[in-house]
C-alpha cells in the first residue's frame, strides 16, 4: 500500500468511549452488506457484550462480518463468547496466536495493535480505541484518556482494500483453509470509488514488518520539519528515535511553540525513568511538556500548525516504531486541526501539570545513570529490533487458536 493524499472526505473526531462506540455501533446495526474489525483488545465485559451484540444481529440478517483480534491483547474470551458469534456467521481471526507458558503470556513481539472498522465499504473508523470498559468514564480512576476518526468520502475506499489486503495475507498462512477463502464473497469492487463528502485531504499510513516499517514515523518528521507555528502532540509512550527528538528540539529553536502531552501516571515504571532523561534535554531546548494527570493517557494523536493532524493506533515508543502493526490517518484540514486543538488545549490546561526544569531539579548520581541508560536504550531499540526475529503476519481462527 502506497500512501497518497486523497481529498474530499469528511472526518469527525470523536474522544473517549462516549462519542466513539455509540457511532460504531450505530454503523454497525445499519449495515446491509459488510462489516470489517481489527482490534489489538476485546473483553468480554459491557463493551464486548454490545459489540457481540451488534455483530451478531448482523450476520443474522446477512451481512458479512469479519473480525480480527490479536492472540495477545485478546486472550481470554470465553468459548461461549466465541462459539455464539461464530454460530451467527461472524468469521473471527485470530493475529498470532500463543499459548501461555506457565500462566503467562509469551508472544509478545510483533502484535496487531491496528484498531480499524470499516461498514459497507462507505464508513470507517480508525483511532487508538479499544473495545473494553476502560474507554468508558464510568470505569473510574483508570478509564482511558483517547480518540479516533469517523470518516466519509473517497479514503474509506483505501481502508477498505487495505483490510481486505491484511486479511487475504493473514489467510494465505492458515493450513486448509483455501476453500474458506474461496467461499468468501468479494466485495473489494464495491470500494472502487466513492463521491466526495467533505473538504478534508487525508491518507492512511501504515507500519508493517516488511515495506512499510518507518512509514509512520517518517509522516511525524515531515510535519514537524514544515511547523511554522505549533506543535501538539498528545502520545501515551513517548520514546521515538534520535532523529524524531532532534526535529522537536529544531522545532523549538526556530520559535515553533511546541506542547508534549504525556502520561502523568504512567503504567510502566520504565516511562518515567526514561522520561527524566528526556525531559531535561526537552525542555532546554525550549519544548513545553505537560503530564496529563486526571487518568491514564492512552491517545495517539498530534497536530502542526493549523492545518495538518494525525489520529492513530501508533505510539510513539520502540514497540510501536518497530515492532507492531499500525495504523494512523493524517489529515490535512483546518476545521479538523481546529477541532483537534481545542480539544488538547482543553486537557493542557484544565487537566495536565505543566513541567519546569526548576521542579525537575538536576539530573545526578544514580538517578543520572539510571535515566541515561534507560534512555539510550529506548532510543536504540529500534534499530537493533529489526534483528529481532520477524514473520509474516497469522491470521487463525478463534477456536483452532484456543485448542
Amino acid at each position: 500500500m502506497h500512501s497518497r493524499w486523497i481529498t474530499g472526505n469528511d472526518i469527525q473526531l470523536l474522544e473517549n468511549g462516549e462519542e466513539f462506540f455509540p457511532r460504531v455501533f450505530d454503523s454497525i446495526s445499519k449495515a446491509s452488506r459488510e462489516v470489517i474489525i481489527e482490534t489489538f483488545i476485546l473483553f468480554e465485559d459491557k463493551v464486548g457484550l454490545e459489540l457481540h451484540e451488534v455483530l451478531t444481529a448482523a450476520a443474522r440478517r446477512g451481512v458479512q462480518v469479519d473480525l480480527t483480534i490479536d492472540g495477545f491483547g485478546s486472550p481470554d474470551l470465553s468459548p461461549q463468547f466465541i462459539s455464539s458469534l461464530q454460530e451467527a456467521g461472524v468469521r473471527i481471526h485470530v493475529f498470532e496466536p500463543g499459548k501461555p507458558l506457565f500462566g503467562y503470556r509469551v508472544n509478545l513481539l510483533r502484535r496487531m495493535h491496528r484498531k480499524i472498522v470499516v461498514v459497507d465499504a462507505a464508513t470507517a473508523f480508525v483511532g487508538g480505541i479499544n473495545y473494553s470498559a476502560d474507554h468508558l468514564g464510568d470505569f473510574g480512576p483508570e478509564a482511558k484518556q483517547d480518540y479516533a476518526v469517523e470518516i466519509h468520502g473517497p479514503l474509506v475506499a483505501e481502508i477498505h482494500r487495505f483490510t481486505h489486503a491484511a486479511l487475504a495475507q493473514g489467510q494465505r498462512f492458515q493450513r486448509g483453509l483455501r476453500a474458506w477463502w474461496r467461499g468468501r464473497r468479494d466485495l473489494r469492487s464495491t470500494s472502487s470509488e466513492l463521491p466526495p463528502a467533505g473538504e478534508a485531504a487525508a491518507m492512511l499510513v501504515v507500519r508493517d514488518n516488511t515495506q512499510h516499517k518507518g512509514d509512520i514515523e517518517h509522516h511525524y518528521r515531515v510535519g514537524l520539519r514544515a511547523a511554522r507555528r505549533r506543535i501538539v502532540i498528545a502520545n501515551a509512550y513517548f520514546f521515538p528515535g534520535y532523529r524524531f527528538i532532534k526535529e522537536l528540539k529544531r522545532a523549538a529553536r526556530r520559535g515553533v511553540e511546541v506542547h508534549l502531552i504525556l502520561q502523568g501516571q504512567p503504567d510502566m515504571p520504565i516511562v518515567k525513568t526514561v522520561a527524566m532523561m528526556l525531559y531535561h534535554q526537552l525542555i532546554r531546548a525550549g519544548v513545553q511538556i505537560h503530564e496529563y494527570c486526571d487518568r491514564p493517557l492512552h491517545g495517539k494523536v498530534a497536530l502542526v500548525d493549523d492545518e495538518w493532524a494525525t489520529v492513530g493506533s501508533s505510539n510513539l515508543d520502540p514497540l510501536s516504531l518497530a515492532l507492531n502493526l499500525e495504523a494512523n490517518v493524517i489529515i490535512r484540514d483546518k476545521a479538523f486541526n481546529h477541532r483537534l486543538y481545542e480539544r488538547l488545549d482543553h486537557l493542557m490546561q484544565h487537566n495536565c501539570k505543566h513541567v519546569t526544569s526548576e521542579e525537575l531539579g538536576e539530573l545526578k548520581g544514580w538517578s543520572l545513570a539510571r535515566s541515561f541508560v534507560a534512555y539510550h536504550f529506548s532510543r536504540l531499540y529500534p534499530g537493533w529490533a529489526n534483528w529481532l526475529p520477524r514473520h509474516a503476519p497469522r491470521l487463525m481462527p478463534a477456536i483452532d487458536a484456543r485448542t
